[in-house]
């Protein structure tokens, strides 16, 4: 469960303002679902730059993180269908450019639309008379600045910077700020001038391309003005869908600003962050009128980086349930990396869906752990006592109804108690081993234990197999204190003797190599359990007859641990730690001398809250698809970005993580 991490020296809580918490919507994406040719991250893909003189050039940008195929693209003007056109590159890499000559002439006072070979609207861009000569190119930032005549020879394959004029005209400064596309469709535009933008002859359309423009001065209320510095706000006439668009054009005809947004994106709204700058992410709570909150995501400064999407979530929470906000952030340790894998994360379970009879509020989710014999079955620990075997349905994960629809309660040896259950993994006999912190119903006594259950045996309420208990190993703990109590064992990871013998460990018992004949009792792994007081792993094989052997501390580099696992893909064991660490994974390996140590360390995906993230899993390499496997997270708290936010309630995030 969340815990304050009080005791010195457990994190160093980090002052400065949380920022990997929400979504950036990067670039245009169609009004309508993407076809199934899209490439990914096609939404990145910009219109720069155009002329309608000479060659009729448009220059496309690609303001991702990845390189995007633009083979089989189209676009179409004002009065020809969508036509192929011929790129300087097939391919468009991360902060690149391909130039082409449009297939058919664009006029003087012209538009273009520029779709993906299955028929999606990427980006568009109108200009009125001698605006596109010697080109109309975005200046203030390739790809997300504002539409302004050059001043000097185009700049086609290159930033358009130096063909930018000094200073933009004060109607290029009028931006689309923030955006919802809920029951009001409302509309926010910010003015990022030194003076007042008349507004009369204005008109807005959104991403159906059968709809005519809406003028902004029948809007309501009627957006005739924008003052210096200043907001306007209206609600859209064209309705605006959970997946759609809006373009604003001038009085003149000439595209100034543009905006999509995916599924769930704008709501409650999507907005600019920097206020009037940079791109678009979805925020925690709408501020139309004033400066954007940027309670959203991270990035914000317009340099295109592209952080990936939020998807799914909502719903009310049910009566009881009660988030948990987050405790305890400090700072990622030196040297970590981005999230290797997808930059999109999906919401992956219903709201609400964890509350039990010891835990009401529906919070307190910890341990997962993927069943390698089984993939598609996902194990989860609740710390009020109860264990969830979970399978995917219409995408979320849900308790298996088969097993039970509710969990199944945990019980000591006995069957007596009421364990503080955080951490899991699945032994080579099948079993699920559960870690206790504490006895629930004496929270201010540790007891740090691994327990062996069943997940064969018929009833609601299991008792373990065999348990096993290291308390005595930890004094520190047992100070009368229900936090220090509740910072023992929090993940364990099944080891198996193969990986430890094949990559050479010594035995920190005998200064030999491991030998696992040399203990006939323990099985064919080792367990090695995380503790939260200070980062460490505890390698230990636990006995058939119910006594351990201790095979040492093992040094993460972080000042917690959260949960462990070992991961085949990989070959890694993987030491997880929440917010306190930054929301970190460090890969733990076996160096030139037997020891095993940290190896590599990668935060989460920036879309990600940065809660009480406790529990991480990533699926064996059996499921992989496409070079990807799904990675999934337990939030703790099921707080998400907070209340108003999509993810309110929640406790799983599903993402991806290379094979």
């Amino acid at each position: 469960m969340p815990t304050s991490h009080s005791r010195a020296g457990v994190a160093s809580v980090c002052a400065a303002a949380l920022t990997l918490s929400g979504l950036l919507v990067t670039g245009v994406l169609a009004a309508r679902p993407a076809a199934a040719a899209d490439p990914a991250d096609y939404q990145n893909v910009r219109i720069n730059e155009v002329t309608s003189s000479n060659d009729d050039t448009v220059e496309l940008y690609n303001a991702g993180s990845t390189a995007v195929s633009v083979s089989g693209w189209k676009v179409s003007d004002d009065s020809f269908s969508p036509q192929s056109f011929s790129p300087s590159s097939g391919t468009i890499p991360a902060g690149g450019f391909v130039t082409f000559d449009s297939p058919k002439g664009l006029g003087d006072s012209d538009k273009l639309v520029l779709y993906t070979a299955g028929g999606t609207v990427v980006d568009r861009v109108e200009w009125a008379t001698g605006k596109a000569k010697p080109a109309l190119a975005r200046c203030g930032g390739d790809g997300t600045g504002a539409w302004v005549t050059t001043t000097t020879a185009t700049t086609f394959g290159a930033p358009n910077a130096p063909g930018c004029p000094a200073s933009v005209p004060a109607a290029s400064r009028v931006r689309i700020n923030e955006v919802t596309s809920g029951d009001a469709d409302t509309v926010e535009l910010y003015n990022g001038g030194t003076s007042a933008v008349a507004l009369g002859a204005w008109k807005y359309v959104d991403g159906d391309t059968s709809h005519s423009p809406a003028a902004l001065s029948s809007a309501s209320p009627s957006a005739t003005s924008i003052p210096a510095g200043g907001y306007v706000t209206f609600d859209s006439a064209l309705g605006l869908g959970d997946n759609d668009s809006l373009f604003l054009v001038d009085g003149n005809g000439t595209t100034v600003d543009s905006v999509t947004w995916a599924t769930g994106g704008a709501k409650p709204s999507s907005e600019r962050c920097a206020n009037g700058t940079g791109w678009f992410r979805t925020s925690t709570t709408a501020t139309f009128g004033g400066a954007n909150s940027c309670s959203g995501g991270s990035g914000g400064s317009g340099d295109g980086s592209d952080t990936g999407r939020l998807l799914g979530g909502g719903g009310a929470l049910t009566s009881g349930c009660a988030p948990e906000a987050p405790t305890g952030t400090g700072s990622a340790p030196a040297g970590t990396l981005a999230w290797p894998g997808g930059k999109d994360v999906t919401i992956a379970d219903d709201v609400c869906a964890f509350t039990t009879s010891t835990g009401p509020e529906g919070r307190d989710l910890s341990g997962l752990a993927f069943d390698p014999s089984n993939p598609s079955v996902l194990w989860a620990a609740k710390n009020k006592n109860w264990l969830f075997k979970l399978v995917k349905s219409n995408g979320k994960w849900i308790p298996d109804p088969s097993w039970s629809a509710t969990g199944k309660q945990l019980r000591f040896l006995g069957g007596s108690g009421e364990p503080d259950s955080e951490g899991l993994t699945v032994g080579g006999n099948g079993h699920v081993y559960v870690t206790s912190e504490r006895d629930n119903a004496k929270n201010t006594v540790p007891k740090d234990t691994i327990m062996e259950f069943d997940p064969t045996a018929a009833g609601s309420t299991l008792t373990p197999v065999h348990q096993w208990d290291m308390t005595a190993q930890f004094p520190q703990l047992n100070t009368g204190s229900k936090d220090d109590a509740n910072l023992g064992f929090e993940g364990v990871a099944y080891v198996p003797d193969g990986w430890l013998t094949a990559n050479g460990w010594v035995d920190p018992r005998t200064g030999a190599a491991y030998d696992p004949a040399n203990y006939p009792l323990h099985g064919s792994g080792l367990f090695f359990a995380g503790l939260e007081w200070d980062g460490t792993l505890h390698a230990y094989g636990l006995n058939s007859d119910g006594t351990f052997t201790t095979f040492g501390t093992i040094d993460t580099g972080k000042d917690s641990v959260m949960d462990v696992m070992f991961d085949a893909g990989t070959q890694r064991i993987i030491a997880t730690c929440d917010n306190t660490c930054g929301e970190t994974h460090t890969s733990m390996k076996v160096d030139s001398t037997g020891a095993i140590v940290p190896d590599v360390t990668y935060t989460n995906p920036a879309v990600m809250p940065v809660d009480n993230l406790e529990g991480f899993a990533i699926a064996p390499a059996s499921t992989c698809v496409d070079g990807s496997r799904e990675a999934v997270w337990a939030d703790d708290g099921v707080y998400g970005f907070g209340p108003g936010s999509s993810s309110y309630g929640h406790a799983l995030y599903s993402g991806t993580f290379p094979c």
